[in-house]
């Protein structure tokens, strides 16, 4: 593959994972199905043979469409090799069962993704695996929670839900010091807005579902790793048999062309959102890094170059009633899962899980995904929507000093 990393972003994110020259001129690489891949001879089958494995050529082990794809996300990510999985939590847990054995230690971030935290606290202890949580913020005091067969340290920053930012280059001195990996979920920042490899990583993973495909519409996860870990991941995930449909990796190189372009317009309307939304009454707190007052800004601003669409807030109260009326006052934004795509969402959360760190807010944590939308637009509807809210609350509290 030509190497394109060298170019600006948005002419890299155009022209990366294409060959149109191999492929008779098409613009995009095709969609490549199919299971049985033929040999012309014995020694063409013993060649095509991966890492010693005699059933390397074979579809399960990629395509021209699934390697384009594969090339350019590590590229982006400026790792060494990428390995596509068909979702993000298929990322999540693979990369942990092939990094981890019966006896080892892993220490996960406190605000790691529910659905990755569901995995740590069920499945690895089945298979003899320690799991212990850690803050967010924990800093140079991570070194008082590494043991002998701590293997693993799994970051995301920021984190789901509450935005905490962690300081990836301490965090990873400190675990490669003692032998360990760092893993970190960079779907937030997607590849552009944050290189964990610079940052001392050994492994990134990405939700592609998310601001990879960008469209809401195909399921898709990343694993991208540095040399020294790489050799350990391509053994087990060839043994996971895990397998991306060619359709969907397709989208995800389709996304790419689009992805800066997005990922500006996805920044500038949450920084706007946030920013009117700080100022309502309604709200207690917002969390979103690129704001100057967050607690995560100056770690933000040194180890990111942007922010994405996705922040929280706390509604001033936990009261189903105030809740139920804020949504119900929407209208550009949607009730649902994932975000990352063109539209705009907001979901009750209400108080996340956590055992290393202290909650320690009041009302309801609602989460947001600033989409495609005008600004203005947006800007109109979730303050209409909080003023719906805080309406509410002043007229409880009104009835309670009646009563």
């Amino acid at each position: 593959m030509t190497k394109t990393s060298s170019l600006p972003q948005d002419t890299f994110l155009t022209h990366t994972g294409r060959n149109p020259s191999r492929y008779a001129g098409y613009v995009n690489p095709p969609i490549f199905r199919g299971s049985t891949i033929l040999a012309e001879s014995l020694e063409a089958w013993e060649a095509a043979q991966h890492s010693g494995n005699p059933y390397g050529n074979y579809g399960r082990f990629g395509s021209p469409t699934i390697s384009a794809f594969e090339d350019a996300i590590a590229e982006l990510e400026g790792g060494y090799r990428t390995q596509v999985f068909p979702s993000g939590l298929s990322a999540c847990t693979h990369t942990l069962l092939a990094l981890l054995e019966q006896g080892d230690h892993v220490l996960i971030t406190d605000n790691v993704y529910g659905p990755t935290r569901s995995f740590a606290d069920e499945i690895l202890p089945r298979y003899g695996i320690r799991v212990d949580y850690f803050d967010p913020l924990i800093g140079d005091g991570i070194r008082q929670l590494i043991e002998p067969r701590t293997r693993v340290v799994y970051l995301e920053s920021p984190g789901s839900q509450s935005f905490e930012v962690c300081d990836v280059p301490l965090l990873s001195e400190i675990a490669h010091a003692a032998g360990a990996l760092v893993v970190i979920d960079n779907s937030w920042a997607s590849p552009l807005y944050f290189k964990p490899f610079e940052h001392g990583a050994d492994v990134s993973i990405q939700a592609a579902t998310k601001y990879i495909l960008g469209h809401s519409d195909a399921l898709l996860g990343t694993v991208t790793s540095n040399v020294h870990a790489w050799d350990r991941l391509q053994k087990r995930f060839q043994q996971f048999g895990e397998t991306a449909g060619p359709e969907d990796v397709y989208l995800g190189l389709r996304g790419l062309r689009t992805l800066g372009v997005r990922l500006r317009q996805h920044s500038e309307s949450a920084l706007s959102l946030t920013q009117a939304m700080s100022r309502h009454p309604a709200v207690m707190h917002v969390m979103y890094p690129a704001l100057p007052d967050d607690p995560g800004h100056a770690l933000w601003k040194r180890d990111f170059t942007g922010a994405s669409g996705l922040f929280s807030f706390i509604l001033g109260s936990e009261d189903r009633a105030v809740i139920s009326r804020f949504f119900g006052a929407l209208q550009h934004f949607g009730i649902g899962l994932s975000w990352g795509g063109f539209e705009s969402l907001a979901l009750p959360v209400g108080r996340p899980k956590r055992t290393a760190s202290t909650w320690q807010y009041g009302g309801t944590l609602i989460r947001v995904h600033a989409g495609l939308e005008n600004p203005q637009d947006l800007i109109k509807d979730m303050c209409n929507a909080l003023d719906q809210a805080q309406a509410c609350i002043e007229q409880a509290s009104q009835q309670q000093d009646a009563a």
